[in-house]
């Protein structure tokens, strides 16, 4: 649209957040920093230049202010991460969270028909130790027998760590302008798509998706929101807009670090269900889907409901 539409559209509103009564409620902050932010986001898009992006920019660095102004005193910091700028960062980046599933699943795709049409492709992706032991698990009526070999402790020692480092890392990767985060989320994605097909061709495929998605569901989802914090990165190094590409890059990082760390904890439950809980195969079908079904609410309250209310309560204020 026009930008003196625009204005004409939202300046009340800019108004009232510039000159309204400060407000106490965290929630009512939150709401108008995000509503700011994506107006600040549309006038950088289409006018980076005009005095309205330069007028926003500094309402919402104002707004920004009265919500992190008291932190150092706050008894309550580590709570309000995680109820309110987490959240946030999430609403603010939903974009770059989209492209990351989107690639995620593309990726996941791509394995799947790959392993449909070349018989050897799950073994290049998976290795031949694994496909061969899987076999023969297979053949002796227990598929899902590898999440049974070592201790539980160890185990989740191990692949906790592995998951922390393999998320990390896809986050980390953006500041290749993103191309390292890409490949990380395709190869994550590669190695789904083909593994699930293998045992599709083997006839056990319900096994292996009450096994597995007991932690692949909060393992996968973490996976693609760290694909989304690598991707924030990248945006603030490629597009910095009205900023500087320093302060753009400073910003985007202090955001795609909140995204990362809020992942870690979700990692360590997906660690912890898949040494201690996916090795109980005989695990009552009622019981599997109550686990699977608890860790995709979880996710898409916190990470999708939850942001999605901070936007609407701005747009009702």
């Amino acid at each position: 649209m026009r930008e003196a539409v625009f204005r004409r559209l939202n300046q009340e509103r800019w108004r009232r957040y510039e000159t309204a009564a400060p407000v106490a409620d965290p929630d009512e902050l939150a709401a108008r920093f995000v509503a700011l932010t994506d107006d600040l986001a549309y006038a950088q898009t289409f006018y980076p230049e005009s005095d309205t992006t330069a007028y926003l920019n500094q309402l919402a660095s104002r707004q920004h202010q009265a919500i992190y102004k008291n932190k150092a005193e706050d008894s309550s910091r580590f709570g309000r991460f995680w109820a309110l700028e987490l959240p946030l960062a999430v609403s603010r980046h939903r974009s770059e969270l989209r492209w990351a599933l989107l690639v995620f699943v593309l990726s996941t795709l791509v394995g799947v028909l790959s392993a449909a049409y070349d018989d050897t492709f799950v073994r290049v992706v998976l290795g031949d130790g694994y496909v061969n032991q899987t076999l023969e698990n297979i053949r002796h009526g227990d598929p899902m027998a590898v999440y049974k070999r070592d201790p539980e402790a160890s185990m989740f020692l191990q692949i906790t760590f592995n998951n922390v480092r393999v998320a990390l890392l896809c986050f980390a990767l953006g500041i290749t302008g993103g191309l390292g985060t890409t490949f990380m989320l395709f190869r994550n994605g590669l190695m789904l798509g083909a593994f699930q097909f293998f045992f599709f061709r083997q006839h056990v495929l319900l096994a292996s998706l009450l096994a597995v998605w007991l932690h692949g569901t909060l393992e996968i989802s973490s996976i693609v929101l760290a694909g989304g914090a690598g991707f924030v990165l990248a945006k603030g190094l490629l597009f910095p807009g009205t900023f500087s590409r320093r302060d753009s890059l400073r910003l985007a990082a202090r955001d795609s670090v909140k995204l990362a760390l809020g992942i870690v904890p979700v990692l360590c439950a997906a660690g912890f269900i898949e040494s201690y809980l996916t090795r109980h195969t005989e695990m009552p079908l009622a019981a599997s889907l109550l686990l699977i079904g608890g860790s995709a609410a979880f996710i898409g309250w916190y990470f999708v409901l939850r942001p999605r209310q901070l936007r609407q309560r701005a747009q009702a204020t």
